[in-house]
């Protein structure tokens, strides 16, 4: 099997169903004959996200005649590297891969391109390696964008007035996209900051100043709590940037503890990813201000369709062939559209589309 296809360039409809599937297609999946087994590399359960990732793939794959070998590493990069050479050995016909560390898979990699086993990136793009045949993740600079829209909107920083007091949080150094959603937002933060309508009183602006390994709460809930004793004693911290819901959680637990959002001390505007639902819950709340959702439920469709198609001898389908240089090469990408969501649209986003039930929400 080729190891490389022609990069086609048309977006086209995923054919491949999410939701419940009734008695009919139960039935239409039994008679499909075994097509052999997907290896699928999860990085967490810690975040709900990953399961329903893992879920979602695995029942399509099911409904599609194949077997599936699913792992979750625990956030253990050896351990995610001993799981795809176990996966190799059994000679899986295709991985599926959400990377711990974007960088440490190049010589496990090597071992399933010797094997001929084609190898997709699942939304977080895999570095320093040219086997690595396609990408399946949403427009991750947008998510950036969108973030830090959100903060401009509710500072009402378009329209004049006054200066406000911003910290930036960012994501984990070893995933690749942490930069994409920086540096989308940083391209709408900049021009406030250079004429000093946002001001960071911290002076943490560069990436590895503001990296959140892991993406732990708890590392980013430490870090703001050093920054509202050394920085905000005696000021306000107006609106922080962050780029993910877990996050976000750590951070509203440090500024509770310091006595925002009670006596009258208005939260700051708060950002956040992946439309969680806890985090959900407190944008109902009017805790979090926004967050940025990602309907997994059709990243997993793209990766299952990529997958299918490679195995078929078909050619993916793929929107972008640019931007994602993973060191070694342009990996051929296909990308999905976030969407922004916050107290106004929530219900009609997550709820009206199934994401979530309004009992979830309210629960």
């Amino acid at each position: 099997m080729a190891r490389r296809w022609v990069a086609g360039t048309a977006v086209a409809a995923v054919l491949i169903t999410t939701s419940g599937c009734d008695d009919g297609a139960e039935t239409a999946a039994a008679a499909v004959a075994d097509r052999g087994t997907v290896g699928l590399a999860m990085p967490t359960t810690k975040s709900e996200r990953w399961i329903g990732d893992g879920d979602n793939m695995k029942r399509q794959f099911e409904l599609l005649g194949y077997r599936t070998d699913m792992q979750y590493a625990d956030d253990d990069i050896q351990k995610q590297i001993q799981q795809i050479d176990d996966m190799v050995e059994h000679r899986v016909r295709a991985l599926i891969i959400g990377a711990i560390d974007g960088t440490a898979l190049k010589g496990v990699l090597a071992k399933a391109a010797a094997a001929d086993i084609p190898v997709i990136a699942y939304d977080r793009l895999i570095r320093d390696s040219g086997d690595v045949d396609f990408y399946a993740t949403f427009d991750n600079y947008k998510v950036g964008v969108q973030q830090a829209t959100s903060i401009v909107d509710a500072l009402k920083l378009k329209s004049g007035g006054g200066s406000y007091n911003l910290e930036l949080f960012a994501g984990s150094p070893d995933d690749n996209n942490a930069t994409f959603f920086f540096n989308g937002a940083m391209s709408v933060l900049k021009p406030y900051l250079s004429s000093g309508r946002l001001k960071v009183r911290s002076g943490e602006t560069k990436f590895a100043d503001v990296a959140t390994m892991r993406w732990d709460a708890a590392v980013a809930q430490k870090r703001m709590e050093r920054l509202l004793s050394s920085d905000y004693r005696s000021a306000r911290v107006d609106a922080i940037l962050s780029p993910y819901d877990g996050i976000s959680r750590g951070i509203l637990t440090a500024l509770e503890a310091g006595g925002y959002g009670s006596k009258g001390r208005k939260l700051p505007v708060l950002t956040g990813q992946d439309a969680e639902l806890d985090s959900v819950k407190l944008i109902a709340a009017g805790k979090q201000t926004e967050t940025v959702y990602k309907d997994t439920r059709e990243l997993a469709k793209v990766a299952v369709q990529m997958t299918n198609a490679l195995l078929l001898d078909e050619k993916p389908m793929i929107n972008d062939t640019e931007q994602y240089h993973n060191g070694v090469e342009v990996v051929p990408t296909f990308l999905l559209q976030p969407v922004n969501v916050d107290e106004s649209n929530y219900e009609r986003v997550l709820v009206d589309g199934g994401y979530y039930t309004a009992a979830q929400v309210a629960s």
